[in-house]
């Protein structure tokens, strides 16, 4: 059975990892915040990330994956979603002309990064059918081996999220003494304008389902 699980595990890891890779709104984010809060920036928003997908799981394992994979439950999270990261590209935009490497707390700096790992996931309304498409599939073999495999499936998927995002945020951190003032603005301005273009093809995704 051990070599089962670890076939399991590591194969979750592979295609969590190649997911990982391609950048999304919650590795934009994750740029972002990295950039203001260091190597931290990373691993608490892939913690809110994994408490938001371990909730799916169970949900998923509940039986209710007809119900995510449903064209009227993909409108709603596309459009909420599309809204959600056009109000944080636009607090990011008007943050830009005061923003500055070493600064005073405020607002921004103050961002549940655990909070903003859950609400850019559930944002991304293609994240849910992922995990209602090819992560159920995943769930129906790995159940097979009971609690176990699960957990290894689980286990797998959330630590090569944690393994990419985590070095993403310790080289940012370790980068900010390379940067300036003015390219530190321009890396925030282009993540906001990366946040604008998810959200106006979440918004064009969602009102095509409704045509």
């Amino acid at each position: 059975m051990l070599p089962s699980l670890a076939a399991i595990f590591f194969s979750s890891f592979v295609i969590a990892l190649s997911g990982a890779l391609m950048p999304g709104p919650l590795f934009t984010l994750t740029v972002s915040e990295s950039s203001r809060r260091g190597a931290k920036a990373g691993p608490l928003m892939i913690l809110g990330h994994g408490i938001l997908e371990l909730i799916l799981v169970l949900a998923l394992l509940a039986g209710l994956a007809p119900f995510f994979t449903h064209d009227s439950v993909f409108v709603v999270i596309a459009l909420a979603g599309g809204g959600i990261l056009f109000w944080m590209a636009l607090a990011m935009l008007r943050s830009l002309p005061t923003l500055r490497l070493h600064f005073d707390a405020g607002p921004e700096k103050q961002r549940n990064l655990i909070l903003a790992g859950i609400i850019c996931s559930i944002a991304n309304p293609y994240w849910l059918i992922w995990w209602a498409t090819i992560g159920l599939g995943y769930i129906m073999h790995s159940v097979k081996f009971g609690p176990a495999g699960v957990a290894s499936f689980f286990c797998g998927h959330i630590l090569a999220d944690l393994a990419w995002y985590s070095l993403i945020s310790l080289g940012l951190a370790r980068g900010k003494r390379f940067l300036s003032d003015k390219l530190y603005r321009g890396l925030i301005g282009s993540c906001a304008s990366l946040l604008l273009l998810f959200a106006c093809y979440f918004f064009y995704s969602g009102l095509q389902k409704l045509v």
